[in-house]
């Protein structure tokens, strides 16, 4: 498996399903567009998600994280710029904007591709995902062996675990519709799920602070 044993693969996989399963701001929003927009559009969304995990992924693998990590101009702007996009997505959120009407929630691929790109961007300025490749993943690493090759093993078992997570997460609050069609439920679940993407927005802000 390019240099990695099985048991290093599958205790990376427990450790990156434990570190998934912690609430981040991917499950607050996902949860969000799911029981609003419904399977399709959070489904979109999670593959935006991936995509941007696995440029992620592959940027630590060329050492790009790396650089960003130690530029604190770099550093501090993907954070806030990061902070401040979670914010407007809770925004969103609480208003109502990820809403669609029924004959819109499962079709239009500019609406989906919006998804898309949101939950791409979400990880692309996420410092958080950057520090997991740069903390977290080089602790996997057998430094004897081709190092790129672990790093993008490592990357595609991270984003594959985190794809399962997610997919699970857009279909539990899909399933969740009917129930979120009375008027009031749909509001004080909306406004939850906002209010704990706000929470989510500062720790991050808190948690990556230097």
């Amino acid at each position: 498996m390019l240099g990695l044993s099985w048991d290093t693969a599958l205790g990376f996989a427990l450790t990156s399903l434990v570190i998934e399963l912690t609430p981040g701001p991917n499950m607050a929003y996902l949860a969000i567009l799911s029981a609003t927009a419904g399977r399709r559009a959070g489904l979109a969304a999670t593959a935006g998600v991936a995509l941007g995990l696995l440029i992620v992924g592959l940027g630590a693998a060329l050492g790009l994280t790396a650089v960003i990590a130690s530029s604190p101009v770099l550093y501090q702007t993907l954070r806030w710029t990061g902070t401040l996009y979670l914010l407007w997505l809770a925004w969103e959120g609480w208003r109502g904007e990820t809403e669609t009407s029924p004959g819109k929630a499962d079709e239009g691929f500019d609406q989906h591709a919006r998804f898309f790109a949101r939950g791409l961007v979400t990880n692309l300025l996420n410092p958080k995902a950057g520090l997991f490749y740069v903390a977290v993943l080089p602790t996997f690493v057998d430094a004897t062996k081709p190092l790129i090759g672990q790093t993008v093993t490592l990357s595609l078992i991270y984003v594959a675990v985190a794809t399962a997570v997610h997919g699970s997460i857009v279909l539990l609050a899909d399933a969740a519709r009917p129930w979120l069609e009375n008027e009031r439920r749909s509001l004080l679940v909306r406004r939850i799920l906002a209010l704990l993407l706000v929470g989510i927005a500062v720790w991050l802000l808190v948690a990556t602070r230097r």
